[in-house]
């Protein structure tokens, strides 16, 4: 098992894992995908790899780095993308496991053909399905969950692709959307709980799916719908084709997709996240207001949010902190000599601003708390008289297992302190974070319900509404964290 390598200017934050994006029957099928996968950059920046299929052939370009890094102009790895259809998907950025073999979309010659997979999300009981398959004689060549899928397809005695994928995700439990690719057909599909997110829109004829509407937004593509819990829609030469095949579950979409992973500019399950983001600003301003001279964000996720305290607390928003967009994570090498100023790599305090004034810092999340200490500090030092730190979700308590990258439990800041406690920690005048209660309601939706939830907030309760089968029963999450010993 690898251990964890630190990035001094980005070792305090949630990472979501990946992001994917399927095209069915377009002349550009490949250099869409290319597109696609830019604006789902923030997803994940450690690798992008597209598959395509033309005339009978599947070319599979997978390549750590950027999606410009690998697809930009004139790249060859672009120009091989034949064909009329195509599957991409893009990597997070690995605290540890970075290899090659776990590159997506994953592909298998089997008995009924080929078949390609790029999936979104988290299974829970990976490790236990990995142990079985390789007690009967299965070859992993990754430490992806995905290749378990692939596994599991490839044994399965139904006589079709599509029937073998139905086999094989009736034995996985856990947090995904995926797409697949065979030579005839393209497939989507949302795990039965909804916890990750996909799409589908259309362009020219051809239908696509995608992590978020900004995929579609880059290529001129209109929405259609999102694809529904639990449902897997095919798409082949003969249309679209619906099919539920598991059981109805209570829909649990990851909440934490509006207060930070997804794009401001998406729409999500029909709430536009800029929006949904202002709003749980507006509410964090009713419930926990400060008296002071100017609300400033966190750059960059921290801004809608900014904006909706501002608005709601009539305090004027100003950019007091300007964010670095050009610092790559290999800029530098983290010695400790230089360790201390990684955030100023990041963020630059804007003094002009700060010097005499009480300022409402609103960020996203706090979860180990470093980064938060940093920035307090750092505008301390640029001059401001007071510093209120808002924060736009519940507190971090409990890690995630549906195909966020959190730290274990005990490193959480919240989990082992209480607000008083935090707020001494980072050094804050005060120190809030919304409700429970009042992130639904910005939702707008009613107060939480214990029984039956409306979102996946586990991180923020420990109501965990998949069963985390590896970790229960004592064996290590697998996952793109680390290698398998």
């Amino acid at each position: 098992m690898t251990e964890k390598s630190e990035h001094i200017w980005d070792d305090d934050a949630l990472h979501e894992e990946c992001g994917v994006f399927g095209i069915f029957d377009h002349a550009d099928a490949g250099a869409l995908s290319v597109l696609g996968l830019h604006s789902l950059q923030h997803r994940g920046q450690e690798a992008a790899g597209i598959v395509s299929h033309d005339q009978g052939q599947f070319i599979a370009e997978r390549h750590m780095g950027l999606v410009g890094d690998a697809f930009g102009r004139n790249s060859q790895a672009a120009r091989n993308l034949r064909g009329r259809f195509a599957i991409g998907h893009n990597r997070y950025s690995t605290a540890g496991g970075s290899r090659a073999a776990n590159i997506q979309p994953m592909f298998a010659d089997l008995a009924g053909g080929g078949l390609a997979i790029a999936h979104n999300g988290n299974l829970t009981n990976a490790h236990t399905l990995r142990t079985e398959l390789v007690a009967q004689g299965a070859i992993f060549h990754s430490t992806s969950d995905t290749e378990t899928i692939i596994h599991l397809t490839a044994r399965s005695t139904k006589p079709r692709i599509v029937e073998k994928l139905i086999d094989a995700l009736h034995q996985v439990q856990g947090a995904y959307s995926l797409v697949a690719l065979t030579s005839k057909k393209l497939i989507g599909v949302r795990d039965p709980n909804g916890v990750r997110p996909l799409v589908m829109g259309q362009l020219d004829g051809a239908y696509i799916f995608a992590s978020e509407t900004c995929a579609l937004d880059i290529i001129g593509a209109e929405y259609v719908r999102d694809v529904k819990p639990g449902e897997m829609i095919v798409v082949d030469k003969d249309g679209v084709h619906t099919h539920f095949p598991f059981k109805a579950q209570q829909s649990r979409f990851c909440i934490f997709e509006y207060i930070y992973f997804a794009r401001p500019d998406s729409t999500l399950e029909g709430r536009n996240v800029y929006e949904a983001r202002k709003n749980i600003g507006a509410v964090l301003a009713q419930e926990s207001p400060a008296d002071a001279d100017m609300v400033i964000p966190v750059p960059d996720s921290g801004v809608p949010a900014a904006l909706g305290f501002a608005n709601e607390s009539k305090i004027p928003f100003e950019l007091g902190i300007i964010r670095n967009h050009y610092v790559g994570r290999t800029f530098i090498e983290p010695s400790d000599s230089i360790r201390h100023l990684g955030v100023r790599l990041k963020h630059n305090p804007n003094r002009a601003k700060l010097k005499g004034k009480r300022v409402i810092l609103v960020d996203d999340s706090i979860v180990r708390g470093t980064t938060s200490k940093k920035i307090v500090a750092m505008v301390r030092d640029a001059g401001a008289s007071e510093v209120h730190f808002r924060v736009s979700s519940p507190p971090t308590t409990h890690s995630c297992f549906y195909g966020v990258d959190t730290p274990n439990t005990d490193e959480l800041l919240a989990h082992k302190m209480d607000v008083e406690q935090m707020r001494r920690f980072i050094g804050a005048d005060s120190l809030a974070f919304i409700s429970m209660n009042g992130l639904y309601r910005a939702m707008e939706k009613p107060e939480r319900n214990a029984k039956a939830p409306d979102f996946c907030d586990a991180c923020f309760t420990g109501d965990y509404p998949i069963s985390l089968t590896d970790l229960s029963g004592g064996t290590k999450q697998l996952s793109f964290l680390a290698d398998v010993a």
